[in-house]
């Protein structure tokens, strides 16, 4: 086998063979983790760059706008159990905003967030006057979104 064998593979095909050498290696992602995250939902058009989207989606007061933010879990909250359950946590973005994380964990994983641990998350964001609300980090369970995901320690959960 030539030594730049791989350079010549397409990519898909290289990946492809990387994943089926792990897996036979007893090599798995953990469970809700995802390889390569879609960037946003179907027909939602592009997302929107971390904190400046938030922040003008707060101050404009808008709500249903896609964006990804990152930051530092500043408080976990009791779970929400009405109606869906959903794990709760506080994000504070770099600029000091703060945004509730609602992650649906009867469709996705909990994540294993800690106060001080960085988080990324996809979401759907909605106003409120504290800093608004993301939500939507998971997998559309109709198939019809490409949905959200929360990277945390690498890993993607949805």
């Amino acid at each position: 086998m030539p030594r730049n064998f791989l350079k010549t593979l397409p990519s898909e095909f290289a990946a492809a063979l990387l994943a089926v050498a792990l897996l036979g290696l007893g090599w798995t992602l953990p469970p809700g983790a995802v390889a390569a995250p879609r960037m946003g939902p179907a027909g939602a058009g592009a997302v929107a760059p971390a904190e400046s989207a938030a922040r003008r989606a707060f101050e404009g007061e808008r709500s249903g706008v896609w964006l990804r933010a990152k930051g530092e879990v500043v408080r976990i909250l009791r779970d929400d159990r009405e109606g869906r359950r959903h794990q709760r946590f506080i994000l504070r973005l770099t600029d000091g905003q703060t945004l509730l994380i609602s992650h649906n964990i009867g469709l996705a994983p909990r994540v294993p967030v800690r106060i001080g641990d960085e988080a990324e998350v996809l979401g759907r964001y909605e106003w409120n006057p504290r800093g608004g609300v993301v939500h939507w980090t998971h997998r559309d369970p109709a198939g019809r979104k490409a949905g959200g995901w929360i990277r945390h320690a690498g890993i993607y959960y949805r």
